[in-house]
């Protein structure tokens, strides 16, 4: 073997391993009973969609599932589960089998399928129903559900109502044809409208005893297959177009790279298409003769799907985080997955009613999308643990507007959210101080108040681990720099809830004098507000730290203030 490509399969197994899954660590009790858990879960999403035509997870996440279903029986040794066709087996024979396909992981699986063969193509993967068509005398007759890839279910009582296929042939012919029956859609865009659950509405349709004529003009058919056609594919798809059916010629492409495959797969994922797609089927144009096909995916045909639009992720832990004003978010920190070439760790469930409502334990699958492309969003449950590991939740009324203004046990994350508030840019707007500087101060010990940080000098900012001489004296600058800032940016900087565009009169002896009638009788200040800003200046907790600054010599609490515009 060629150094040079003994060398890229090296570093493909070695890739391949390094991005595996580890096992779970549970013991046999346990990996059983998950395992047995989500085989059923699986099963029945089979027997609702081949049997009922229902669609209860999207094609992803069930892609995704029955992964991780297969990781964990090899690592446990169980059993694989029954083919997923099991419940779709129907009691009529095909002519020429449905083969399958086996799906390409990425741009280098693809290159190891591409190697050695000659005269490909590339066509559009049609997100919709597979069946097989049967033509006798040019007539349309017999229309049956691909089933198990052998035997199938018959749904020849739509084809009167299948009015945008062709049922009639210009010549005579008996034929046998395999394609995609689909969900018409105007101009559609894969990578903006993601599958709009085509292919979930058309197995209802195709459920369903009868269609309406509306319905089944809904339905349009692209022919990837002529079993028994021509010995080329560009000969097949010109005989296709001439028979009725151009939409197999108009996107199928001859191609000769891994570049050339990309391409198109880039180009039909961004540009508008009458149906839903998935991916790319790669052919090659040369196969056996349909009286050898098999119920199985063959050496001739691969696909390469698009990158997942949702990520199916395991939930590691959920935590709680709180924030300056008390606000409890809960996270859930993720086994990691990729998401369009993002490594996601951590999504946010927004508030800590949505987690209760939710009820999401550690082990749960969870469903993952981007938000403008960037930001991981929770989308829903798909999978529930079967042991349910206790999650440890805030107790009410714990977090609120006026606790942890210091660093004690469980404050950690609304007092370092405090101090990153007060040094921000909506604050005193000191350089260097971002929560990673208090977490090291705050961790030190040097910093358990709002107010501590106006003591240190270099000589203890440099014994704090992270910190250089350098970024002290920059620390140190910051600092100074604060004790000249106007009153209106340290009461901005303490978090007082002052609407903008507010003028304040009085220093704060004076404002704390006020009541909430006072505050309400100003111009632009509601009830709600009038209370909160009276519970702010009252506070025990802010009360000391206004008197602290004062002795620190803080120029904005020494003296009465003039108006002070918010």
């Amino acid at each position: 073997m060629p150094f040079m490509l003994l060398f890229a399969l090296l570093l493909s197994l070695h890739t391949s391993l390094a991005h595996a899954s580890p096992c779970p660590d549970w013991d046999a009790k346990q990996a059983h009973a998950e395992v047995t858990h989500l085989r059923s879960t699986i099963a029945q999403w089979d027997d609702d969609y081949h049997r009922l035509g229902i669609t209860q997870v999207a094609d992803e996440l069930y892609d995704q599932s029955r992964q991780r279903l297969e990781h964990w029986q090899q690592c446990f040794g169980l059993q694989a589960q029954p083919a997923p066709l099991a419940t779709a087996r129907g009691p009529i024979t095909h002519p020429v089998p449905h083969t399958g396909v086996d799906k390409l992981g990425d741009e280098q699986a693809v290159g190891r399928w591409m190697a050695g063969k000659a005269g490909l193509w590339v066509q559009p993967k049609v997100d919709g129903v597979a069946v097989s068509l049967l033509y006798r005398q040019g007539q349309l007759v017999e229309l049956l559900s691909r089933g198990d890839g052998a035997q199938g279910h018959d749904w020849s009582r739509h084809i009167p109502h299948l009015d945008a296929i062709t049922r009639q042939l210009p010549q005579a012919l008996d034929l046998v044809l395999q394609g995609e029956l689909y969900l018409r859609l105007d101009q559609h865009v894969q990578a903006q409208a993601g599958s709009a659950k085509a292919r979930g509405t058309v197995a209802g349709l195709l459920a369903r005893k009868q269609l309406s004529a509306e319905q089944g003009a809904s339905i349009g058919l692209f022919v990837w297959d002529w079993p028994q056609g021509p010995s080329s594919q560009a000969e097949r798809l010109s005989q296709l177009a001439q028979l009725g059916f151009p939409d197999s010629q108009r996107y199928s492409v001859a191609i000769d790279s891994i570049a050339d495959a990309a391409h198109w797969r880039q180009h039909w994922y961004r540009s508008p298409l009458p149906f839903a797609t998935d991916g790319v089927i790669l052919r090659q144009s040369s196969r056996p003769p349909a009286e050898r096909w098999q119920a199985k995916p063959p050496y001739w045909l691969a696909a390469w799907k698009y990158p997942y639009a949702q990520a199916l992720a395991e939930v590691r832990e959920v935590r709680f985080r709180v924030g300056r004003t008390g606000r409890v978010t809960p996270v859930l920190r993720l086994h990691p997955v990729k998401l369009d070439d993002r490594l996601i760790t951590q999504v946010s469930l927004g508030s800590l009613a949505r987690w209760q409502r939710l009820d999401i334990a550690p082990g749960d699958q969870v469903a993952i999308s981007l938000a403008g492309l960037t930001i991981p969003r929770f989308e829903h449950v798909v999978h529930r643990a079967v042991q349910r590991q206790p999650v440890a939740a805030p107790q009410p009324g714990r977090y609120h507007p006026h606790s942890c203004w210091h660093a004690d046990d469980g404050c950690d994350d609304q007092f370092i959210a405090r101090l990153t508030w007060l040094s921000g840019k909506q604050g005193l707007a000191m350089p260097r101080t971002g929560p990673g500087t208090w977490q090291r101060l705050v961790g030190a010990g040097l910093v358990t108040s709002m107010t501590d940080w106006l003591q240190l000098d270099a000589q203890r900012l440099g014994q704090v681990p992270g910190i250089s001489d350098a970024t002290a004296t920059q620390l140190l600058h910051a600092f100074e720099g604060a004790r000249a800032q106007p009153f209106s940016r340290w009461l901005r900087a303490l978090g007082a809830p002052v609407p903008g565009g507010i003028q304040l009169d009085g220093d704060w002896a004076q404002l704390s004098s006020r009541t909430a009638d006072d505050w309400h009788a100003m111009p632009g200040i509601g009830a709600v507000r009038a209370r909160q800003l009276e519970a702010f200046f009252t506070a025990n907790e802010t009360q000391a730290i206004a008197a602290q600054l004062s002795e620190a010599g803080v120029n904005a609490f020494q003296i009465s203030n003039k108006p002070l515009a918010q």
